[in-house]
């Protein structure tokens, strides 16, 4: 099953900009998914099971930085490859 992810990172931290390059820099690393990013969010698309594992994994280890916020919309569909049928 293949699955898009919006994810919304927000470091509650007067230096927040380095953290959430820091994790897109990182959810770009795993090849085997797509990430998109725009000024509001960033998109990842890929196989559900891996795309969940890397997304887990990142997000923990952006906890490290005490009060992070993620949001997450996820959906059961790669809305890349749909979105030219809506």
């Amino acid at each position: 099953m293949n699955t898009s992810v919006d994810i919304s990172y927000y470091p509650l931290h007067s230096e927040f900009i380095p953290p959430i390059k820091d994790f897109i820099t990182r959810l770009n690393q795993h090849p085997d998914m797509k990430v998109n990013t725009n000024g509001m969010s960033t998109q990842v698309f890929g196989k559900y099971s891996y795309v969940m594992e890397a997304i887990t994994k990142e997000i923990e280890k952006s906890f490290e930085l005490p009060h992070s916020v993620f949001i997450l919309k996820i959906i059961n569909a790669d809305l890349q490859i749909h979105t030219k049928e809506l």
